[in-house]
């Protein structure tokens, strides 16, 4: 049994799971469809082709699946999709996608947007990410599994944020940032390594020492940023280091960001 608040406004078509909760003012569309579970707090506005997963709590006044901030846009049909176990907290704003980025912005499972943060149209959001107070993420980004963005940050649009990474406050990412890279700066810069990120994950202590002395040779060896990743390449012993180089000669729309 699901509970649905009488002063909420629920479309005939949405599709609402078994044991959801939808607080008081809150507005569902037509093609909105809620997994098991799910909890509208109060003053929620879920819109457009979105599909929300299993275990999802959404705070008061976020809005999800309204239509991109984007000009291009010219109400093709696209979707949101969010996934499992995540806590969207209150004013966060999720756009819908656009043709030109896919048609879909996704959320995988476990993640935290705490309040105010905006994820735009065609972004990628991976598993366990912690988008952290008033984060604006741009369109097209794609922000993999196990990244910190901290407070008040900016993410350009097309830029790829690697998996473990970890953003300082108050940052601007203008380009891509590579596997357990630690941001700083008001223009963000690439500082080292995440390495509390890695102690806490349990990894093993060789790999860490591999990977430290991958990040050295990619910053100081000679050759482009590419050369010294091909370099790489041919001396992988590490799976940590292999998904870094594979991010690095990945492709790139932003071109990366190079440690100071």
């Amino acid at each position: 049994m699901s509970q649905l608040h009488p002063s909420a406004i629920i479309a005939e078509t949405a599709v609402i799971g078994e044991d959801c909760v939808v607080g008081p003012f809150c507005i569902v569309g037509p093609d909105v469809v809620l997994g098991k579970g799910v909890t509208l707090k109060s003053h929620v506005v879920v819109d457009g082709d979105t599909h929300i997963g299993d275990g999802t709590t959404v705070f008061s006044f976020a809005v999800i699946g309204e239509i991109p901030q984007d000009l291009k846009f010219g109400g093709e049909k696209s979707r949101v999709r969010i996934g499992a176990r995540n806590r969207i907290r209150e004013h966060v704003t999720i756009n819908l996608g656009t043709k030109g980025g896919g048609s879909e912005t996704r959320i995988g499972d476990d993640n935290l947007l705490m309040a105010g943060c905006h994820v735009a149209h065609d972004a990628q959001v991976g598993n366990r990410v912690v988008i952290v107070n008033s984060v604006a993420v741009a369109g097209h980004c794609v922000i993999e599994d196990d990244v910190i963005i901290g407070g008040l940050s900016g993410v350009h649009q097309w830029v790829r944020i690697g998996q473990g990474a970890i953003i300082g406050a108050l940052s601007m990412v203008t380009h891509d940032v590579i596997p357990h890279g630690l941001v700083v700066g008001p223009r963000g810069e690439l500082d080292g390594l995440n390495l509390v990120g890695l102690k806490r994950k349990g990894v093993p202590r060789a790999d860490i020492t591999a990977l430290r002395a991958a990040f050295l040779a990619i910053k100081d060896g000679e050759g482009t940023l590419h050369d010294r990743a091909e370099r790489l390449k041919a001396e992988l012993d590490s799976d940590y280091v292999r998904q870094m180089v594979d991010f690095i000669l990945g492709e790139s729309d932003r071109g990366l960001l190079t440690p100071r």
